[in-house]
């Protein structure tokens, strides 16, 4: 079965170096597949990679990390031409649509020359569990800031919108990345949001945020509010997740 309520899970994660392939699925990839709550067949994941420019060498990455976790994996292609002859009837026969990072605003644009927001808005609504790590964690927000313009971090206002606040990735990776988030939603740019330190996710149920989850211990999120002088950050303690 699908997830029984629209579920996504932002994070900035995913795959990790593996011992014996070049990666593996990491523990919020696989608790996104815990989520769809699959029985009695092997899970379904989509791996979408257009932010990266669909680079056919993450795709045997993926694929040799699915049979490693026993779930059956496909692709979305978009570059030169979607690889799908029915995005609709695909995605929403998946488990999990998982988003990998890179360009968010090249994602976007992509996405909406193809009309994937609406089949996507569509999957989600029908239980299939969004998901995916730094502009595939974003992508679902209303906006947020990213480094798809340069190495300046800037400000996207115009996410797909599924969920109404704002993110941020890399928060403790890259120094340029909590200013720029406290600037744009003290300006207004974006709304109230989250924050994310490496290995960390937020799930939501419909558009509340019903949890936060790590990979590894000491990891942090964030949530980060406009106040009449500035923000207001304040820490949020996650639980961490098992390594399968």
């Amino acid at each position: 079965m699908t997830a029984a309520t629209p579920t996504i899970l932002a994070t900035c994660g995913g795959m990790i170096p593996g011992t014996w392939t070049d990666a593996v699925y990491g523990p919020l990839l696989d608790f996104a597949i815990e989520l769809a709550d699959v029985s009695g067949r092997r899970p379904r994941v989509f791996h979408v990679n257009t932010a990266g420019g669909d680079q056919r060498v993450l795709e045997g990455q993926e694929l040799e990390a699915a049979r490693l976790t026993h779930v059956d994996a496909s692709h979305l292609r978009l570059f030169p031409h979607p690889n799908v002859a029915d995005l609709e009837a695909h995605l929403l026969s998946q488990d999990v649509i998982w988003v990998s990072g890179g360009s968010l605003v090249n994602l976007l644009a992509v996405w909406r020359a193809h009309g994937l927001p609406d089949i996507l808005h569509r999957a989600w609504q029908a239980g299939v569990v969004l998901a995916g790590g730094s502009a595939g964690g974003l992508v679902w927000h209303s906006g947020g800031t990213t480094s798809s313009f340069g190495p300046d971090i800037r400000t996207i206002p115009d996410g797909l919108g599924f969920l109404p606040g704002s993110l941020a990735v890399h928060y403790d990776s890259d120094p340029g990345r909590r200013p720029s988030f406290h600037a744009a939603i003290a300006s207004g740019e974006v709304p109230d949001g989250y924050a994310l330190e490496e290995g960390v996710g937020v799930r939501y149920s419909g558009v509340e945020l019903v949890e936060v989850v790590a990979e590894a211990a000491g990891r942090r999120a964030f949530r980060v509010e406009r106040t009449t002088d500035g923000v207001a950050e304040t820490t949020l303690v996650p639980r961490l997740l098992p390594i399968h």
